[in-house]
């Protein structure tokens, strides 16, 4: 005996207009949802392009054949192609479509004012956040904010949202990383209190995507479609956004065809740098930091014998001396290594020399933390709050992290991970603080590279261009 038939309710538009989903992430019951495709509130979509000399994934834009597998389907008793690129939002297989929402559209909420933070920014700060509004406001396609590891660029775009808001506009911020979707959720939750905020991201409590306010990992938008009038993309430059392909394509996927972009980022890469030089994207420089004191130049160290005693799995001589001759031994440190593998090798050997210069004096004060650590959330926690002293870490949190009063030290700064945007990053971490701004940053190497050079350069060129 069938149920009753699916009866369209204000929630059902919310949950899936503006997304296209596997028919697992639609939480209708068989019969519900054969009624809600006959009443033609979803459209099932191929889940693959296919033509003459290639085959398309319609999730994730994969092109390449190589990550294009064949599993043996029981339901048809034949074998059909799968995405590998995109598989870890879930399966797109071959015999099963992906289904979008054409029924009707949701009205958004035209807040009033929705924007609680009360705090001031700086001429820089406001300037940009007025190009912010324009871009919004539709003057403008698109913009980006170019502005130094620490200039307040979170706080700028309150006043842009908040215009959007007013508009009845549905906003994503993107981000590369699920750290720094975590960190801001809880200040743009505090800036809009009446607003439904949600943060998306691998492990997130929350996944239904229906809020008129969304902060996302960019893998997040696997599941968008014409969704979002307004988009920023937080830290454009960074892995694995500047390196996977995959990521702009589901960005362009996941805006309406009429919608503005703002980009966000401290070290934008060349593509944007050549359209700025040709006027075809707008910019605007933020060279100073919010609290008006310069970024902190790295030191780059040298430590002939640096590869020996890491193959030894043994603490530079070089990180022993300047711990003991550190100007605020009362900073939290944080130490940068560039792969999981060096990280393992080094954790008891450093919290064996942290205990025995009395740099800390409980072990658990000192902690590692990398992109495989099931625990990173809580250890960054944990470290914000000043309950661990010292975090020794990979590049996972190079950027879009804020602690108040550090130091940071880069072991082995030659490595090929750190390319130059990485290395500004890292140095942007120290100093944030007005009542600290000058922490220490030191890159420990077995010689210079291209890229330490050109971060010196880029942070002494930004602390000139802001006045110092």
């Amino acid at each position: 005996m069938h149920s009753e038939p699916f009866h369209i309710q204000a929630k059902h538009m919310l949950r899936y207009a503006g997304k296209r989903l596997l028919r697992s992430e639609i939480p209708l019951s068989h019969h519900h949802f054969q009624s809600a495709l006959r009443q033609q509130y979803f459209q099932p979509i191929n889940p693959f392009k296919k033509s003459l000399f290639r085959t398309t994934c319609n999730r994730c834009g994969n092109q390449k054949q190589s990550l294009l597998g064949t599993i043996p389907c029981k339901r048809c008793n034949r074998e059909h192609k799968y995405c590998r690129k995109c598989i870890q939002m879930g399966r797109v297989l071959e015999c099963e479509p992906l289904y979008e929402w054409i029924g009707p559209e949701p009205v958004r909420t035209k807040w009033m004012n929705p924007l609680a933070w009360e705090g001031t920014l700086t001429s820089l700060q406001e300037e940009a956040s007025h190009q912010v509004i324009e871009t919004v406001q539709g003057k403008q396609r698109e913009i980006l904010v170019w502005a130094v590891c620490g200039a307040g660029k979170t706080e700028l775009l309150f006043s842009g949202i908040a215009q959007a808001l007013q508009l009845g506009q549905r906003i994503c911020i993107a981000t590369p990383r699920a750290d720094v979707v975590r960190e801001l959720l809880p200040r743009f939750q505090k800036a809009f209190p009446h607003v439904s905020v949600e943060g998306l991201y691998g492990g997130s409590s929350e996944k239904s995507g229906h809020s008129q306010l969304i902060l996302a990992t960019t893998h997040q938008l696997l599941r968008f479609h014409q969704a979002f009038d307004c988009m920023v993309i937080d830290e454009v430059d960074a892995f694995p956004y500047h390196h996977d392909p995959m990521l702009p394509y589901v960005v362009s996927r996941a805006v309406k065809s009429t919608h503005a972009l703002i980009y966000l980022t401290a070290t934008p890469r060349q593509d944007l740098i050549k359209r700025v030089v040709s006027r075809e994207l707008p910019v605007q420089f933020i060279p100073r930091r919010f609290h008006g004191y310069p970024l902190p130049v790295p030191q780059l160290t040298l430590s002939p014998t640096l590869a020996k005693t890491l193959k030894q799995k043994q603490t530079p001589n070089a990180f022993e001396k300047w711990l003991q001759t550190r100007n605020h031994p009362q900073r939290q440190l944080l130490i940068f290594v560039p792969t999981i593998s060096l990280l393992h090798d080094l954790e008891a050997p450093i919290r064996a020399l942290l205990l025995s210069l009395g740099v800390i004096t409980q072990p658990n004060a000192f902690q590692t933390v990398h992109a495989d650590d099931a625990t990173r959330e809580e250890k960054v926690l944990h470290f914000r709050r000043g309950d661990i002293q010292v975090l020794l870490t990979t590049t996972i949190l190079e950027r879009g992290v804020t602690f108040p009063s550090i130091d940071v030290f880069i072991i082995d700064a030659g490595h090929t991970v750190f390319d130059e945007a990485a290395l500004i990053q890292i140095a942007g971490r120290a100093g944030r603080s007005k009542t600290d701004p000058d922490g220490e940053v030191i890159y420990l190497h077995t010689g210079k590279t291209r890229a330490m050079i050109l971060a010196v350069r880029s942070i002494k060129k930004m602390n000139q261009k802001g006045g110092f």
